[in-house]
């Protein structure tokens, strides 16, 4: 599973609160606190305690350093050369950060804490989002040819994944224990957003969504994923302002957080299963980080 998901939820809290969902249907995710707002989102990640956010649109002080407990600002990190970002996520075996950058069609890799020993390399399709297995190499997403590309901690390419034909602009990607993937899809133009298990004959084994909209069986652009160690997954609705849980058979449980706490569009999301919290990317005009305790 990816490198958040390090000690999950036990299953007695996710059967209550699976239960409470059904019966009041309401949101169950309290806003703890925000970050102040600043440059578009396009990272969150964290590593001893400390989370690191990545906002676009900046030549340096790329990474903002934050004390996942007072929420303080201790430092950035600057990524030389880093053009136009799609993501980031962390390493902790390798004590890293990766950045997608869909622009120079590469991976960087940044040392941490301190943004030392920066390397890079091509992933030779736009990259979209990232995600880490448990055997440390590097998922990445490439929507445009429905690949995903699987990366050594050192660049060296292990293997490419064909998507079948019928799951078109995929996002995000995490590989699951038993080794299948979960994969959100959908763009604002596709007629089809769903969150798919791929088995490992690279087919649909289940999915959740259809057609675009806005019900409960619904989503418009599920752009992120998290997935907890009992196979529980969260997934950023981006149009429809809310995050989601789906039990791990993919069926709905309830709205996670909803339009009035967000406001704005989430974009990205970190699962933080020790705190029992979710970091919520939102962005417009601007970006922010909502801090949600589940």
């Amino acid at each position: 599973m990816h490198a958040f998901t390090s000690r999950g939820f036990d299953s007695v809290s996710w059967a209550f609160l699976f239960k409470t969902c059904l019966c009041d249907c309401h949101t169950v995710g309290r806003v703890l606190h925000t970050l102040p707002e600043g440059e578009k989102v396009f990272g969150m990640t964290s590593l001893d305690n400390l989370l690191y956010v990545l906002r676009g649109y900046k030549t340096s002080e790329q990474i903002e350093v934050y004390d996942m407990d007072s929420y303080r600002l201790q430092r950035c990190l600057t990524v030389t050369g880093l053009g136009r970002i799609a993501d980031m996520t962390a390493c902790v075996h390798n004590s890293c950060a990766y950045i997608s950058e869909w622009e120079g069609k590469r991976i960087h890799k940044v040392g941490l804490p301190y943004g030392v020993d920066i390397t890079n390399w091509p992933v030779n399709n736009k990259p979209a989002l990232l995600s880490v297995t448990d055997t440390h190499s590097v998922l990445v997403t490439c929507d445009k040819v429905r690949k995903i590309k699987e990366f050594s901690t050192d660049g060296e390419l292990l293997r490419e994944i064909q998507l079948p034909q019928d799951i078109t602009s995929p996002w995000h990607t995490i590989q699951l224990s038993n080794g299948q993937f979960i994969v959100c899809h959908g763009n604002i133009a596709d007629p089809v957003h769903r969150v798919c298990l791929i088995g490992s004959d690279r087919h649909v084994v289940k999915s959740y969504g259809g057609p675009r909209g806005s019900g409960s069986q619904q989503m418009n652009v599920p752009w992120y994923l998290a997935v907890d160690m009992n196979g529980f997954v969260f997934v950023v609705d981006t149009n429809n302002y809310r995050v989601l849980l789906l039990s791990p058979e993919l069926t709905y449980v309830c709205d996670v957080v909803s339009r009035d706490q967000l406001k704005w569009h989430p974009k990205r999301l970190f699962l933080d299963v020790q705190r029992r919290r979710l970091y919520i990317a939102v962005n417009e005009l601007k970006g922010r980080v909502i801090v949600v305790s589940v």
